[in-house]
């Protein structure tokens, strides 16, 4: 298979080394001013999906380098704030026949790309693994709490497709299945981050920290519900009737194998980086005003969030 991984960070990195490891071909498509940090580097993976290494078959950073370029996948593994540039730079080279994961966090990056890119190539993603940089080129994988999964929300692509890219990634160790539920697991999986991330960034906690505190586990549940409200309102349906079933699968399930994770928005503010608050809880907050609807406890973790990558951003 003839892979693109779109963004170079911890996750695309995974992504990259396990690929090509598994005898792919694996290119990457990255910012100019991160070239020169990883062209003729070997890639390396450590940590629970076990240490691998990789030399990658090359390096782009400009769109019209690929339009003659015939690729099978392009994984999408950029920020949500950089979704929407992304997906304009994949429109000027991606082909019929090629798919585009959406390997994101957050709610918005599938609706951004299918207003650019035919259904039919999109495919959707949840991931809940959890990967950090140790350096350029080199990642850990940290905590994994369930296998990706992906899928077509519209079913707009054949099972059978879904069956062989899912086998591909499982053959490169990165365990994969395929689910006509996918758009609700990932709201699943917005749900949870939105609950742990910020809170984790802002007291520098672990998930398991957070879920031990009352304070912090009184905010997670007002969090929870906040968004199950929004949901209702838009007659979306979860896997799980109400909030407090799925609370209970949160603290029960969940968290436990993540007990030890602090959440990227962490390490992004520590490193003066933007978040992705605005496709988790600025997202709810976003939701929930086109309704009508308030939510303080979303909307105050939001504001916090934003002032501190204004602090950092000046410190770092």
């Amino acid at each position: 298979m003839k892979v693109l991984i779109f963004g170079l960070g911890a996750l695309g990195t995974v992504f990259a080394v396990a690929l090509k490891s598994a005898g792919h071909q694996v290119n990457a498509f990255v910012k100019e001013k991160h070239l020169s940090l990883l062209k003729g580097k070997t890639l390396k993976m450590t940590g629970l999906f076990g240490n691998k290494k990789a030399e990658i078959d090359g390096y782009f950073t400009n769109p019209e380098e690929l339009k003659s370029f015939d690729l099978d996948l392009i994984i999408l593994t950029v920020k949500a704030f950089d979704t929407e540039k992304a997906i304009s730079q994949i429109k000027e080279f991606i082909q019929p026949k090629t798919f585009l994961l959406i390997a994101q966090n957050g709610y918005g990056n599938y609706e951004k790309a299918i207003q650019v890119i035919p259904k039919n190539q999109v495919i959707l993603s949840r991931i809940i693994f959890g990967a950090r940089i140790i350096e350029p080129g080199l990642t850990e994988v940290t905590v994994f709490g369930d296998d990706v999964v992906i899928g077509q929300p519209e079913n707009a692509i054949p099972k059978k497709t879904l069956e062989n890219i899912a086998g591909i990634l499982n053959q490169a160790g990165i365990p994969t299945k395929v689910s006509d539920e996918v758009y609700a697991i990932l709201w699943e999986k917005i749900i949870y981050n939105s609950a742990l991330n910020p809170l984790g960034a802002l007291l520098e906690r672990t998930y398991g920290e957070l879920a031990e505190n009352y304070e912090t586990r009184f905010l997670m549940d007002r969090i929870i519900d906040e968004i199950f409200e929004t949901l209702k309102a838009y007659e979306f349906k979860l896997r799980w009737e109400n909030s407090e079933t799925y609370k209970k699968h949160f603290y029960q399930n969940l968290i436990p194998p993540t007990a030890e994770h602090y959440p990227s928005m962490y390490y992004d503010l520590k490193n003066g980086k933007p978040t992705e608050i605005d496709a988790l809880n600025g997202a709810i907050v976003n939701l929930a005003e086109q309704k009508g609807l308030k939510t303080p406890v979303n909307k105050f973790i939001t504001l916090m969030i934003k002032q501190m990558e204004k602090v950092f951003s000046t410190t770092t």
